[in-house]
């Protein structure tokens, strides 16, 4: 196969072509995921599907939009970037979202789920309201109608007349239809092109005169009624869509026919495919959950041989214990069942364990619920994801001081999934909500320690933030009080927390041998953020060096320099570290924080300024 064969337009090619091109492009998609890791079993369900959506739809022009993102990749083969396949999900490399920096055929950045169908319905009210000439397709899949956001979009795009394609693919993660033999029957003489013109001319002729629209309205009234018992439309159709399907997603033929017909309709249309996750690649179709996202064949191996824990798997191992002496313990989770741990949970309190789909507001507000009446609701979330429930943190949880507790996981940069998914912005937004408690382990024995202390120790509303992955350099456990010292100097003061304690020990032993003592403080809780360790650090060594994992804004760096101000202590330097005010591109960790001037080696650098120039203040030191 020529990898950086680059593919010209598909409107012209035949039915044989298309079907010789989809086994191309599934062989393609094995070769590069294999290689690079990435989105495996969803990007070959939807191989067919994105062959004929490209042979109907120019996406330079027409707005393509998906939902979930991660189903992109034959798109963006097939829209001048296939030669740079093998760079998927690298630094400097080709994203694994859609991403309209890289191409005008990518409409918008797609890397969360749910949101396709209201971006859709805007872009189409701005092609109608600007009197423009574009198509509008929002493509849904992965379990995207599991959360609700899909709805609200679903229902005023189909009551709002504008012409656009909605296509669910169903490949049985979102929705399973039941149906029988003659449903089945129906549906398919519903998608016959002789069926689908014939009913374009009937209601134009019967809509013609007063009569006609008497007659048609009868028929209309006994024939939805006849569909509402045997097909699995009514839901879409009574929210004004004209519903189309279920059909083969593996058949590029007729989808191409479906489409051009979709796209002909002056009104939304809602094109319902079935596929099947991971097709032509058994493993992927046996076991669609596993090679969801697979890593790089030739990542490296643990030295020891030994799978190492993750902090993920230790939360969940911890939660199962906590839970087998605490009944009121319940485990929530987002359609995260296994990323965040909790698949032992699950099979050993099926009972107490509740997996809300792709639905993190409804969670929260849930877990508001159960607080309420006595339980224990302990939800985990990755902390890209948590950003959706805000409003229910501060309205169902915050204001009533309900004791939830929030296991924030893939806190900071999680690497190749990029800007929509590092997490640093939860210890912003956090420290917004009155009565949180956020607390921050550095190694899996502090996550363990501060499981329990949040779970039975806490009052109100309280996080514990942990990484993604496992144990770097810090294997030491001091989760005892809220800050603490772990080297003592009369130099600099070097302040951080979770998985950044590691760094910052390695930059105070290497200035130990230079000759400069540097005192570490690494924070066990930054919400409410403890200063007293700090303020004590600064005023015996007069310059300050904060490291952090996270955006600046609302940062506990920040707070940290607000309190020092506030006491009016005179510092000879000051410098905070962390990931600077835009968004963090794609890589793996040990090159982020290089890029963002946290790794060993940048932090050395910039203490070594702080001590050297001692009157001169800096603030930032990102190099983004």
């Amino acid at each position: 196969m020529n990898q950086s064969k680059e593919y010209p337009s598909l409107s012209h090619i035949t039915d044989q072509e298309a079907e010789a091109l989809c086994q191309e492009l599934r062989s393609r998609v094995i070769q590069v995921v294999s290689n690079t890791g990435g989105h495996l079993a969803s990007n070959l369900g939807v191989v067919e599907l994105t062959v004929a959506i490209h042979r109907v739809y120019d996406t330079s022009r027409d707005r393509l939009v998906f939902d979930v993102g991660h189903q992109c990749y034959v798109h963006k083969m097939l829209t001048g970037r296939n030669g740079r396949m093998e760079t998927l999900r690298s630094f400097g490399g080709i994203a694994g979202f859609p991403k309209p920096a890289e191409s005008q055929h990518d409409a918008c950045i797609a890397g969360h789920a749910s949101a396709a169908v209201s971006t859709a319905l805007g872009m189409a009210i701005a092609r109608t309201r600007l009197g423009e000439d574009y198509r509008v397709v929002a493509l849904l899949g992965d379990g995207s109608l599991t959360g609700g956001l899909a709805y609200e979009g679903l229902s005023m795009a189909g009551q709002s007349g504008e012409p656009m394609v909605v296509i669910l693919n169903d490949n049985g993660m979102s929705i399973n239809a039941s149906m029988g033999g003659i449903a089945q029957h129906l549906a398919k003489q519903r998608l016959k092109p002789q069926y689908l013109w014939a009913k374009e001319i009937y209601r134009k002729i019967m809509r013609a005169t007063p009569p006609g629209r008497v007659i048609h309205q009868g028929i209309h009234k006994i024939k939805e009624a006849i569909k509402a018992s045997l097909l699995p439309c009514s839901m879409f159709e009574n929210m004004g869509f004209q519903y189309m399907g279920p059909v083969d997603g593996h058949d590029v033929k007729g989808l191409t026919r479906l489409l051009r017909y979709a796209a002909s309709v002056d009104g939304p249309v809602l094109l319902h495919v079935k596929t099947v996750k991971g097709k032509g690649f058994p493993p992927a179709e046996k076991c669609p959950d596993e090679f969801h996202g697979i890593g790089p064949k030739n990542q490296a191996a643990p030295a020891n041989g030994r799978k190492e824990e993750t902090f993920s798997q230790r939360f969940g191992r911890d939660l199962v214990h906590l839970a087998q002496e605490d009944s009121r313990i319940c485990a929530i989770t987002a359609a995260m069942t296994d990323g965040t741990g909790l698949s032992g949970f699950a099979k050993t309190f099926p009972e107490r364990f509740f997996d809300v789909g792709i639905a993190e507001e409804h969670a929260v507000s849930m877990a508001a619920g159960m607080a309420k009446q006595g339980l224990i609701p302990v939800f985990a979330v990755y902390s890209t994801f948590f950003q959706r429930s805000y409003d229910m943190l501060v309205h169902d949880i915050a204001i009533d001081h309900l004791h939830a507790v929030f296991c924030v996981d893939r806190a900071g940069l999680v690497g190749d999934d990029g800007e929509t998914h590092h997490g640093l912005f939860d210890p912003g937004f956090l420290q917004t909500i009155p009565g949180i408690t956020v607390l921050s382990p550095a190694s899996l024995g502090e996550l363990s320690d501060m499981l329990n202390q949040a779970v039975h120790h806490c009052n109100g509303p309280v996080a514990v933030r942990y990484p993604r992955g496992g144990e770097t350099q810090y294997h030491e456990n001091h989760s005892g009080p809220a800050a603490c010292v772990l080297r003592e100097g009369e130099d600099l003061s070097l302040v951080t927390f979770g998985s950044l304690t590691g760094n910052v020990l390695a930059v105070a032993d290497r200035l130990q041998r230079d000759g400069i003592g540097a005192e570490v403080i690494k924070l066990n809780q930054i919400i409410p953020l403890p200063t007293q360790e700090v303020l004590h650090s600064v005023q015996k060594t007069g310059r300050l060096l904060v490291a952090q994992e996270c955006v600046s804004m609302g940062s506990p760096g920040e707070g940290i320099l607000a309190a020092v101000a506030a006491q009016g202590i005179g510092l000879k330097n000051t410098v905070l570290c962390s990931c600077g005010e835009g968004f963090i591109p794609h890589g793996t960790v040990s090159q982020l924080r290089a890029f963002c001037g946290l790794d060993v080696e940048s932090l050395y650098q910039k203490a070594r300024e702080v001590v050297r120039y001692g009157r001169k203040e800096t603030t930032g030191c990102s190099a983004h």
